[in-house]
Formats: C-alpha cells, structure tokens, sequence
C-alpha cells in the first residue's frame, strides 16, 4: 500500500480545520497508509526578524522536516513558487509514483515563514495550491481534501465532478 505522509510545520489548533482533516485523514485510509506529522515551528521572538534571523529558523525546520522523510519517499514541498496543479495532475503524480514501484510520497507545508532552500531542493516536485495566500492550518485542510479527491478520481470514486 503506497504511504503518503503530510508533514507539516505548526500545530492545527482551529476546530474547523482539525474536524475536516481528521474526515478526510480517515477516508484516506482506504487507499493508502497516510499519516500527518507536526514538527514545531522555530520560535523567532524577535516582531521585525531579519532576514538572516528566518533563515536560521528555516534551517533548524528544514533539518526536522529532512530527519522525517521515509527512506524513498519523493518529497513534495508546497510553496508560491511551485507548479500550478489540477485535481487531475495531482491525481497522476500520485499514480505514476504507485506504479513506479517507489510510491512513498511526502507532503511538506513550511511554517508562516515558508520553506528552507535545502526543503525545496531535496524535492522532486514543487507544487503551490494557488496564487491566493492560505493559512497554514486551511492549506493542510484544502491539501488533505486534494490528496483525497486524488485518490478518488485514480479510483474512479464518484467524488471528483
């Protein structure tokens, strides 16, 4: 069964958000063992951080995020300067990694400060949600129901219109 694994930067504290991942957490399960990993976020106490300041930070992430990755797995990074994808693009990345036979996949959302450089480099796909900007909390949300609707339509599940 192919593994696919969101982790994430940040905890889901809003109801709302938490209510509607766990639904599609569990509707996922039937297609793959998914799980989602909460790495905290680096505190950066200073309000106006410098450049230099968020680079550190986005290191310290970007070394727990890396640690975290199952051995093969292709690490997607989330970010502005990915691809725009279709459902239907999202759904094909999933299955030609299935049938290539290395089908571990990991989905990584940085913190509010976004994703190291060594994050995106370490990735075979960069892929951005759109041009809008998302909280941290509703683009696990919006992912979640994507990775979902993916599965859905490589399993010709009535779900995807």
């Amino acid at each position: 069964m192919q593994k696919i694994d969101l982790i994430c930067i940040g905890k889901l504290n809003a109801a709302y958000c938490a209510a509607g991942v766990a639904e599609y957490q569990k509707r996922l399960g039937a297609f793959c063992e998914f799980r989602i990993i909460e790495l905290p976020e680096e505190t950066i106490s200073e309000k106006n951080a410098s450049p230099a300041v968020i680079e550190k930070a986005l290191e310290k992430e970007a070394k727990a995020i890396l640690a975290n990755v199952r051995k093969g797995a292709a690490i997607v990074a989330l970010c502005v300067e990915g691809k725009l994808v279709s459902s239907e693009d999202l759904a094909d990345c999933i299955a030609q990694r299935a049938l290539s036979g290395a089908g571990d996949m990991a989905f990584v959302i940085g913190s509010s400060h976004g994703l190291s450089p060594q994050v995106k480099q370490a990735a075979a796909y960069k892929i951005s949600l759109g041009r809008i900007t998302l909280p941290h909390q509703l683009a696990r949300l919006v992912l979640t129901e994507q990775l979902y609707r993916a599965f859905a339509i490589n399993n010709h599940i009535k779900y995807h219109k």
